[in-house]
């Protein structure tokens, strides 16, 4: 790992700290409003980021220090306005000192001739709170004084669960700085497509076999870009994912407080979601769901900060920050993130009718359309470059065919979609308990058929899927939250049903948010086919539908049972709660494939196998192959390869000496416009999956030697 490239990835941290206590409002009236600095320094930072690597890619300058440069010069920036603010701040308090100075002066003048001053203090006895003059230190002495109100003033159920929360969070930040990334999919194209911008200098499409590597949405990858140009390896990658899981708690415990939950409501709320499972194992992990999660997440709690208040410029900028950056990592994110601008224009659009407070006829309605339209121009020129070079390649924004109809639903009638709905919600809830799995599974498969719906439907199924699937097993790709969801479940219908009963103070924002968390689970299973890997693609519906969990179970804990009835609903929820607990710690100790103990723990498995967990008996083929490759001298490498196949192993084992990479050229291309290199132009070809393949592409006269899984080319000894 580069030492001076870590020095700028800790400078970029930095970066975003400091960034954090310049965004904090100045007005007190903000809920949780060093939270909503975190959001809007992290939607900055990552916008910043994405905007980065587009330019430097534009100009095919995506290197080391240029990258590293790009950094230092955001660190300066943002140092220089968070100077700019202290002297503000400075100069307000000055001449706020200055005004109570001359009113105590006229205070006392009236005292003397019996009458009044003729400058009260503004803001009555003692005045109003001065603003800070400290910026960063004023944010570092409220999280001192607030960490010293928690420590007098905590339960023990609180202090249980904030310890929880932490506890969890601190073991799979060093679950992920020990396991190398090993994640199937980052294997096939999350972590080639890296490889493949840094060989180039640019982002531009380049030929392949595996169609993901250039049509799926590339945000995070695009985060774990400047890490390998900066570190020089992937050492870091799964700090990105780690800090996505940071970022869903901070956005999804605001909501809470936002929909009226007190203290022990957001514990609660970020307790369920670091407990659960499938958040834990990602949290360690190059997948793509918790970054995605998190992006979405702070789009809801910046929705709802429009319900009550006038949207201020910084405010749709971050909040189109949030869009377009959901729409760059996994466009499915935008399932939640349309209901919730949908909500906030309603809430706008409310606050400039007439009769609203500080509303003018006809122009709140003109400022609330043209804010949209800021809204989404932000989010256009986050996703925009990329979709342009999707629909230049393949004539359409979402990617070829091929794309477009293996994920979305085929079919939009009622009954196949409540089929799909209902094989949805089996995985996701799916338990260890066998007969309750099978027998509810059964019930789905005979109802469909009832219906008229075949439930291995392919027009309503992914690939050559077949339902059901066992879920329950902590396996970061498929391990479900049965705990979690019921939870969220239950306090959605509460939301709806009786949100008074729940929130007294904000029962109709409480409300509004459950309906446009439904509409997001709707559309979800409207519109994605049931899979085998479909509980990830839930996260963000998870993280967004927490909060409500949160909040009904603190408001179960808050109601009084009658004298002489046992609490028997707080004792559930308390098992659920400590089950939950267990689930989690379960999940970090033995999860797949980064586990604590056992076989493949990541204190005693090697790293090359831990790359290869997923799949064992691949480890010593990729070896033999890159080895022969490596000892014939060849420089410029054609892959042979299928759509699902392992292509990162050969980025790390054909680099050179000094660490550059491997001259790879492939020699199968499912992009139209971009042909295959030729064969006969290679040093050697290593092939992965088909041996059939591999030898149509082998030009005549090469010796071919092939493994279960792995092989290769060489040319004749000249």
């Amino acid at each position: 790992m580069s030492a001076a490239g870590s020095l700028v990835v800790v400078a970029s941290v930095t970066a975003f700290v400091v960034l954090t206590s310049v965004l904090r409002p100045r007005h007190g009236d903000v809920v949780g409003s060093l939270r909503l600095a975190a959001v809007r320094a992290a939607l900055a930072t990552g916008v910043y980021a994405v905007l980065t690597v587009e330019l430097l890619g534009a100009a095919g300058a995506l290197t080391a220090p240029a990258v590293a440069l790009a950094w230092l010069l955001f660190l300066g920036v943002v140092v220089a306005a968070r100077r700019r603010r202290r002297a503000g701040a400075t100069v307000a308090v000055a001449r706020r000192e200055a005004l109570v100075g001359a009113a105590v002066a006229g205070a006392t003048e009236g005292a003397a001739t019996g009458g009044r001053g003729p400058s009260d203090p503004p803001g009555g006895q003692g005045g109003a709170r001065r603003p800070s003059a400290g910026g960063g230190v004023a944010a570092t002495t409220g999280a001192r004084a607030r960490l010293a109100h928690f420590r007098r003033t905590a339960s023990r159920g609180e202090w249980l669960l904030a310890g929880t929360v932490v506890g969890m969070v601190l073991v799979e930040l060093l679950v992920a700085l020990l396991a190398e990334p090993n994640n199937y999919d980052s294997q096939t194209y999350h972590l080639p497509k890296v490889e493949h911008w840094v060989a180039q200098g640019s982002l531009d499409f380049w030929p392949t076999a595996i169609h993901r590597q250039v049509t799926i949405p590339p945000g995070a990858e695009y985060l774990l870009l400047h890490l390998r140009l900066l570190t020089g390896g992937d050492a870091l990658y799964n700090l990105v994912q780690w800090a996505a899981g940071i970022g869903c708690l901070v956005a999804a415990t605001r909501v809470a407080a936002q929909l009226g939950g007190g203290r022990r409501a957001q514990l609660l709320t970020a307790f369920l979601i670091a407990t659960t499972p499938m958040v834990a194992l990602q949290a360690t992990s190059t997948q793509t769901d918790l970054v995605a999660a998190a992006w979405a997440a702070c789009a809801g709690t910046l929705a709802l900060d429009g319900l009550r208040r006038r949207a201020s410029v910084a405010d749709l900028l971050a909040l189109g920050a949030a869009t377009g950056l959901t729409a760059l990592t996994k466009t499915s994110g935008l399932i939640a993130v349309g209901p919730l601008l949908v909500l906030w224009g309603v809430a706008q659009l409310r606050l400039a009718l007439p009769g609203a407070r500080g509303a003018r006829p006809g122009v709140g309605a003109a400022r609330t359309v043209a804010g949209s339209l800021l809204l989404l121009t932000v989010a256009a020129t986050v996703v925009g470059p990329f979709l342009a070079r999707v629909t230049a390649e393949f004539g359409h924004p979402l990617g070829p065919p091929r794309l477009r109809e293996s994920i979305p639903m085929e079919r939009h009638d009622p009954a196949a979609i409540l089929v799909n709905a209902l094989r949805i919600g089996h995985t996701a809830f799916d338990t260890p308990l066998a007969p309750l799995r099978d027998g509810t599974a059964g019930a789905i498969m005979e109802g469909a058929r009832a219906v008229g719906i075949d439930p291995q439907d392919r027009d309503i199924t992914f690939g050559r899927e077949i339902f059901p699937v066992p879920a329950w097993y902590p396996d970061e790709d498929r391990v479900s939250f049965p705990l979690a969801g019921s939870l969220a479940l239950l306090g959605a219908v509460l939301a709806l049903a009786r949100p008074a009963r729940i929130s007294p103070e904000r029962a109709g924002a409480l409300r509004a948010y459950a309906t446009a968390v439904v509409v997001a689970v709707v559309l979800h299973t409207s519109m994605i086919k049931w899979q085998t890997w479909g509980n990830r693609l839930l996260v963000y519906a998870l993280v967004a539908a927490v909060p409500l969990a949160g909040l009904w179970l603190d408001a179960l804990f808050r109601r009084r049972p009658a004298p002489g009835r046992r609490p028997v609903a707080v004792s559930l929820a308390v098992t659920v709660l400590a089950t939950s607990a267990l689930a989690g710690v379960l999940t970090l100790s033995y999860g797949f494939p980064r586990r604590l103990v056992g076989a493949g723990s990541v204190f005693t498995t090697s790293e090359w196998d831990t790359r290869f967990l997923r799949r064992p008996q691949w480890a010593d083929e990729f070896r033999w192959a890159a080895t022969a490759v490596q000892a014939s001298g060849a420089r410029r490498i054609g892959l042979v390869q299928q759509n699902d196949n392992w292509e990162y192993p050969w980025w790390l084992l054909l680099r050179d000496a000094d660490g550059r990479p491997p001259e790879l050229v492939a020699l199968q291309s499912v992009l139209p416009d971009r042909p295959p290199a030729d064969p006969a132009s290679v040093d050697a070809i290593v092939c992965t999956g088909s041996r059939t393949a591999c030898g149509e592409l082998v030009p005549a006269g090469w010796r071919i030697e092939f493994r279960d899984y792995v092989g290769y080319a060489l040319p004749p000894v000249r």
